[in-house]
Parts: structure tokens; C-alpha cells; sequence
């Protein structure tokens, strides 16, 4: 159900002044110290960010689709690493359970989830299954009232801080693809589960990826996440709403990008005039500006059209594609209108055009979202 459009005001103006007066005033220390603050991380429990796609029954904020990317959207105005924290579960590590789970299942996790105190993650991805995400090798072993699972994860976001994980693995090693694959919730204090150090990423400083490793850990078969061989369909699935979650974010960044390079150019001066009377630096904001319209408008309608209950699939694959590729371009000609100060540490756009070249990797990279949207519409007859 959607807020009344009072409510919905005042949260994205919340959201809006938690962004400019707490995060972006820090985002160089994030990134120096690679770490967020615990007492901030704190306050977005206290602003209920960790439950923003959490149905209200379980403690959450429960927003729609639509509601949720404007949340987004003004998320990425600040440093990713900061919308991080509490990304996974907003998306892909609560989306399953929420979709797929059952009431028991509900009950025991999604209120600790929707306040934070459980930090979720999802684990799909493997040194051989990456883009090919039917190529899972993680098995699944029945034995009795339990799976015993084994194998690892490779690049698994909030993995060293998540206490529940959504974790895909092969309950039948004889199918082919993503048909044998079955979801799991495995909490982080199972034995055999074990989380490697946090790798050195290029970006999003304060935001971490670890490798996950499974050693005859044994879950209950009560934490099966739908039937046996449904692993692949809650993936996608989740997806499909994670991929609408992270254009929003990267029109959001785009946003953000834009009014700076505004702002700079026009107190620049450069043969005694302002940058911004120069038409090739117009020229640049005019794409940019035009982009970041296009990824918001595609975003936001895609939004509205899953909240309808219609299959989004083709349109969430095109918004992530084009938003991720936008914000690309976005964040170059940033550094190109700033110059020497846009390749320095100073002015943090170096630091965006670091952190989002990511956007075009996770959750799919562009081209499987390619794969997705001919195959969507070769399905539709165009």
C-alpha cells in the first residue's frame, strides 16, 4: 500500500537532510578510514532505513517500489558506500525471504532485519558463477531433517558484519543450469560457515565484499526458501527489484554529479570568464543533464509498473543498463569540466568516479542485462 503523498514528502525530506547535514559532511573520513561511523550507522537504524522494503507488519517502513527509489535516488547523493550499510537489507538479502518465505520463516527474521540488528546478505555469486549465475557449484546434501551444504562465495556484500545469509546451492547435481539450484537462509553462527578478510576494492571505500566458504555446514531444512529447485526463480526475482533499487541510486549519484559540476563551473574562471560560459562545458552538462532525466523517468516508471503486480523483468534490465552506464559517463565528464581538481583527492569527484564504475558489474553486469532485455523481447514479439 502506498504513503499518502504527505507522508511520502516528508520521508524523502528526511532522507534528504540526513544525506546533506550527516553523510556527506564525513564522506572523505568513510573513505579514508574505510569504515562508517557505528554511531551513524546507528542513527539509519533510528530513521528505519534498514527497513525501507520491510512489510509494516514486521517492523518495517514497507514502501512500494516507487517509494523506495525515491528514497534511492536521494541516497545516492551521498557516497555509496553509505546506502551500503543497509542495502542488503532493503534488496537482495531480505527480498527473498520476504517473497518466498513462510510465515514462520517471516516471523523469526524480518522484524530483526526491518531494525537492523540483523545485517543480511545474499550469496550467489562463486569463482566459476558470476554473470553465469546458473553455473552454482555450492552443493546442498539432504541427510535426514537438514542440507549439508559446502563450497564458497566469492565477492559477498556486508558479509563480515551479515548474521543471516541467502545462499543459492545445488540440491541436484544431475540438472542442468539454474533448475538445480535451491535457496537457503543460513545464519552466520552455524558452524563451518567461514568469512574471509575484506578484499581491496577500486571504490566505495567503507563498503565490504568478502569471500564466504561452506564446510559441512548443516542447515535445517526448515530454512529452505521456497521448494527444492526454486533457488534460481527467488533470484532473479530479487533482482529484478535489487537492479531497480541501484539505478535509482546511480540517477541519484548522476544527480548529485551534476549540481556539483554546476556549481564549480560556474566560480571556475578561465580567460577571464566563467567555465560555464563556454559552450563545450555547457555541452557536457546539457548530456548529462538530459541522461539523467532519461535513467529517472525510465526508473521511476518501471517503479510504478511492478507495483501494479506486472512482470518487470525486460523494463528493470533496461533501467539498471542504462542508469549504470549513464551515471558512467556522468561521473567522466565531471572530471573532464573540473580538470586537475576533478583528478585530485579535494573535491570527491574523483572518489564518485571511482565508486561508480561498480554500478555496471554488481547485480548483473551491463551486458547480461543485454542478454536479458533481447530475450524479454524476442518472448514479447518486440
Amino acid at each position: 500500500m502506498a504513503l499518502d503523498l504527505e507522508t511520502r514528502e516528508q520521508l524523502i525530506d528526511m532522507v534528504r537532510r540526513f544525506v546533506a547535514e550527516r553523510l556527506r559532511p564525513i564522506e572523505a573520513k568513510v573513505a579514508e578510514d574505510d569504515a562508517v561511523p557505528a554511531e551513524v550507522v546507528e542513527e539509519m537504524k533510528g530513521l528505519g532505513l534498514f527497513g525501507l522494503s520491510i512489510p509494516e507488519e514486521f517492523g518495517g517502513l514497507g514502501l512500494n517500489m516507487e517509494e523506495e527509489c525515491l528514497v534511492g535516488i536521494e541516497l545516492g547523493r551521498a557516497s555509496p558506500a553509505f546506502r551500503s550499510v543497509f542495502g542488503t537489507n532493503v534488496g537482495i538479502g531480505s527480498q527473498g525471504l520476504v517473497m518466498f518465505g513462510t510465515d514462520d520463516q517471516k516471523a523469526k527474521w524480518l522484524p530483526g532485519i526491518a531494525s537492523g540488528e540483523i545485517v543480511t546478505s545474499f550469496a550467489l555469486t562463486e569463482p566459476e558463477a558470476g554473470s553465469d549465475s546458473g553455473a552454482v557449484q555450492t552443493r546442498a546434501t539432504r541427510d535426514g531433517d537438514d542440507y549439508v551444504l559446502n563450497g564458497g562465495k566469492r565477492f559477498i556484500t556486508n558479509a563480515g558484519k551479515a548474521s543471516l545469509f541467502t545462499v543459492m546451492a545445488r540440491t541436484n547435481p544431475d540438472a542442468k543450469g539454474g533448475s538445480g539450484v535451491s535457496a537457503f537462509l543460513v545464519p552466520r553462527d552455524l558452524p563451518g560457515l567461514e568469512v574471509s578478510k575484506p578484499e581491496k576494492k577500486m571504490g566505495q571505500q567503507g563498503a565490504h565484499i568478502h569471500d564466504v566458504t561452506f564446510d559441512n555446514v548443516r542447515v535445517p531444512a526448515w530454512n529452505r526458501l521456497g521448494e527444492e529447485g526454486e533457488g534460481f526463480k527467488v533470484a532473479m526475482q530479487v533482482l529484478d527489484r535489487g537492479r531497480l533499487h541501484i539505478s535509482a541510486v546511480c540517477v541519484g549519484v548522476a544527480e548529485r554529479l551534476i549540481a556539483d559540476c554546476v556549481a564549480y563551473a560556474s566560480e571556475r574562471k578561465q580567460f577571464g570568464a566563467p567555465l560555464a560560459s563556454f559552450q563545450m562545458v555547457q555541452a557536457m552538462i546539457a548530456d548529462s543533464k538530459t541522461e539523467a532525466l532519461a535513467a529517472r523517468a525510465l526508473v521511476l516508471e518501471t517503479a510504478r509498473l511492478r507495483d501494479t503486480g506486472a512482470g518487470v523483468t525486460l523494463e528493470a534490465a533496461a533501467a539498471k543498463l542504462f542508469a549504470s552506464e549513464m551515471v558512467g559517463r556522468v561521473a567522466d565528464r565531471a572530471v573532464q569540466i573540473f580538470g586537475g581538481a576533478g583528478y585530485v583527492a579535494d573535491y570527491g569527484i574523483e572518489r564518485l568516479y571511482r565508486d561508480v564504475r561498480i554500478f555496471r558489474i554488481y547485480e548483473g553486469a551491463s551486458e547480461i542485462q543485454k542478454l536479458v532485455i533481447a530475450r524479454e523481447t524476442l518472448k514479447r514479439g518486440g
